[in-house]
């Protein structure tokens, strides 16, 4: 029923239209803003407000805010009468929270009632707002609230329909956002919000396209210049369109997100939330990564131009600001990224020489699909394999290519840990960095630490990013970051 409801809305004109009114320029949305930041000073980590802590607000006083709050919301649902339901909801959930007298949140009813997954269509507007963490941003569940459009052209949804069905799937950018998204963080997940009990199922996911192409660019563009790195004339024009950019990253994530659960996986994947060693979560999100690219191959040769573009996103993404990227405790994402750069190395594609780093063009696309390769058939023997056995095969890949660290345990082999405990226990075994950054990235990292520390929050609004070498793309979604 909720679907019929978003879908009638979506028809009766909320669309991507030139006419729709923008909620941010509406008055009441700074308004709502401000409130929104006034109520998360007042929150602990887990989003209750401590009404007896010395200097705390009366009670009178944070219930002043929460009705700001929800006139703020009341003000803006006019717009936005596909998320009526979602709105209704969310004043409901915010009431009971002041009547409970401000404790832990629970924003469950809000939640279910929140459905864009159900309605998706190329600029819809949403206004988001709950208690909730931010990843990679802000680890406590205090309030945020994002305006947000979803990207939806046509292409992309065609091809979720024929080839890389995802009906959870939101491609979504950027409109304004309070402060735990002025941040790294570039998704939008259901899983991040404060609520009673879990839901049976998560019907939606979100990821900020806008953001991961606007970081994407900005950090490549530093490290072509660093490393001395002559790219072909369609690949330094994607580096310089955002909007091109976009098209290529919500591409990727809509394929790189479905195919957690495809593929010949292992009896505990991924999406099982088990401890591992992180290198296990390393392949993994490579895998993903490394499937998309695999089937951006495809979609070039069958006419689809983003399709090379996402191969080039995801090779400078993993290569230039993943293993940079972040503290080196159990950084699995930079592991991955390392990987990648090593084996491309290893087999000629990318060389660094004369402090000069070139790639292969041409062998590219073969010599990363052969990676691809070595980790599906890891996975696939891994069906048959005991746990343990299976990480080891998995350190065995890892370590073929990167340098382990001279102190560990793991890279002595099954002698030199305490088999008798069970395999949770031995992953205390594993380092904080167990394969460190080479000579190579650690003056990478240098020489790029700035830039990357200057994406934090960065959206297509700014000044850095705005800029576009084409506007005419077909179905190309309007600017607005994973």
């Amino acid at each position: 029923m909720t679907e019929i409801l978003v879908q009638d809305a979506v028809r009766e004109g909320q669309t991507s239209d030139d006419r729709t009114p923008r909620v941010v320029d509406d008055p009441a949305w700074p308004l709502l803003k401000e409130a929104v930041e006034e109520l998360r000073r007042l929150q602990r980590a887990d989003g209750s407000v401590d009404l007896t802590a010395e200097g705390a607000p009366a009670p009178e006083a944070v219930r002043a805010l929460v009705e700001r709050v929800i006139t703020g919301v009341e003000a803006l649902a006019p717009f936005l009468p596909h998320d009526a339901a979602y709105h209704r909801a969310l004043v409901a959930d915010l009431r009971r929270w002041a009547d409970e007298g401000f404790g832990v949140p629970d924003f469950l009813d809000a939640l279910l009632a929140f459905q864009p997954a159900a309605g998706r269509s190329d600029g819809l507007q949403h206004l988001v707002l709950f208690p909730m963490y931010t990843q990679n941003g802000n680890p406590d569940r205090n309030f945020e609230a994002v305006v947000l459009r979803m990207v939806w052209p046509d292409w992309l949804a065609d091809l979720e329909r024929t080839r890389y069905d995802n009906p959870l799937f939101c491609g979504i950018t950027f409109e304004d956002f309070t402060s735990g998204y002025d941040t790294n963080s570039a998704v939008l997940f259901p899983e991040t919000v404060a609520v009673r009990e879990a839901p049976e199922r998560f019907t939606w996911g979100g990821i900020f396209c806008d953001r991961e192409a606007a970081r994407f660019r900005k950090v490549t563009e530093a490290a072509v210049d660093i490393l001395g790195l002559e790219l072909p004339d369609d690949i330094r024009a994607l580096v310089a369109d955002q909007d091109r950019s976009q098209q290529a990253f919500v591409l990727w994530d809509m394929v790189h997100d479905r195919t957690h659960s495809h593929g010949d996986l292992p009896f505990d994947p991924f999406m099982i939330k088990q401890r591992q060693p992180f290198w296990m979560y390393g392949l993994e999100e490579l895998r993903c990564d490394l499937t998309a690219f695999k089937e951006a191959v495809r979609l070039e040769a069958d006419g689809f131009p983003q399709g090379r573009d996402v191969q080039y996103t995801v090779l400078f993404d993993r290569m230039f600001r993943f293993p940079v990227t972040g503290e080196r405790n159990r950084n699995y994402d930079g592991l991955g990224g390392q990987l990648l750069f090593a084996y491309l190395h290893r087999h000629d594609v990318v060389r660094w020489t004369d402090n000069k780093l070139s790639i292969d063009w041409e062998r590219a696309p073969q010599v990363t699909n052969q990676l691809c390769a070595e980790i599906e058939k890891l996975y696939r023997d891994g069906i048959d394999r005991p746990k343990l056995v299976h990480w080891f095969a998995a350190y065995d890949l890892v370590s073929t290519y990167l340098a382990p660290h001279p102190g560990s345990r793991w890279a002595k082999g099954p002698d030199a840990l305490d088999l008798t405990l069970p395999p949770r226990k031995l992953v205390d075994d594993v380092l904080p960095d167990e394969f460190p950054l080479s000579m190579f990235y650690e003056a990478l990292k240098k020489k790029l630490k700035g830039v990357i520390a200057a994406t934090k929050g960065i959206t297509a609004q700014d000044p850095a990013t705005a800029g576009s070498a084409s506007e005419t793309g077909a179905d190309a979604p309007a600017p607005a970051g994973r």
